[in-house]
């Protein structure tokens, strides 16, 4: 409360103020000239979930600020239910880049931090079953990231037996050449709150599979144009999704055109500062 006193000190007076939060903050004081806004980059937290199921005797803390922003749409109906005024802004990219993956190697790409929420260990559960068709015995998966779980990761591909077609790739900071490099774009995760490595490989033209979690996959990917999302934990349909993907290049050329499109209509630095520039001006 002392610090959020302080805060408000600090604006000035005789002009319109919009103060934007990313944590710790709340706005238990408010200055009349100054709009309070909360910017949320996960998915609709643990803390809030109980007062989906009882009217709370006070209301949650986010309650305080005027508007929320929040990265994804998929749990719009929770966050409404907490707050009246909310937008969805994503993340932009820097910029879309002009080149495109020419989508003929057979190299199905995954980018990600090697934990738990990203759900490598079923990307290899599925690798697995697409390897048993022979018509892929030619295809390589690219996992590219580093973390906690590395050892265990290698571990399950050599118990599986798939340390010829699975080839795990530390981070890079060149990694646009691995998006250009490949053919079709998976990521298995658990949780997200908007996952930009699938902007990123959209951006470079690139066709994509994702399950459909709770955030993130449903605002990028457009189900059976730009890519597929597959029901939650259905490792068999997933895997059939990505072998249409393998077997059919006109498949991957009208997916992955696609898919550049769209980063550039919705997640393109233009579109997003339009988006803050709306809520800025009103």
């Amino acid at each position: 409360m002392k610090f959020s006193y302080r805060i408000n000190q600090l604006l000035p007076q005789n002009s319109k103020n919009i103060l934007i939060v990313n944590n710790l903050l709340y706005p238990f004081f408010k200055k009349k000239n100054t709009t309070y806004i909360r910017l949320y980059h996960t998915n609709f937290s643990q803390p809030y979930k109980k007062y989906l199921h009882k009217k709370p005797l006070f209301p949650p803390r986010i309650a305080l600020f005027d508007k929320l922003i929040v990265l994804s749409s998929k749990e719009l109906n929770h966050w409404q239910k907490l707050h009246k005024n909310i937008e969805v802004i994503p993340n932009f990219l820097p910029y879309i880049p002009q080149k495109s993956s020419n989508l003929q190697s057979k190299i199905v790409l995954s980018v990600g931090r090697l934990c738990n929420d990203k759900g490598f260990f079923r990307l290899i559960d599925i690798w697995e079953i697409a390897q048993k068709d022979s018509r892929f015995e030619e295809w390589k998966l690219h996992i590219v990231g580093d973390g906690e779980l590395k050892e265990q990761i290698l571990s399950k591909i050599h118990s599986k037996n798939l340390q010829d077609s699975i080839i795990l790739k530390p981070f890079t900071n060149a990694i646009e050449q691995e998006y250009l490099k490949a053919s079709i774009y998976i990521m298995t995760s658990h949780f997200e709150g908007l996952p930009m490595v699938l902007v990123e490989s959209a951006s470079f033209g690139l066709p994509q599979v994702a399950f459909d979690i709770n955030t993130g996959p449903s605002d990028i990917i457009e189900n059976q144009k730009s890519g597929f999302l597959i029901p939650n934990g259905d490792l068999e349909g997933y895997a059939e999704k990505l072998k249409d993907l393998m077997q059919n290049q006109n498949l991957r050329k009208s997916m992955g055109k696609r898919a550049k499109e769209i980063a550039q209509e919705k997640f393109s630095k233009e579109v997003i500062l339009l988006k803050w520039q709306k809520i800025f001006d009103s």
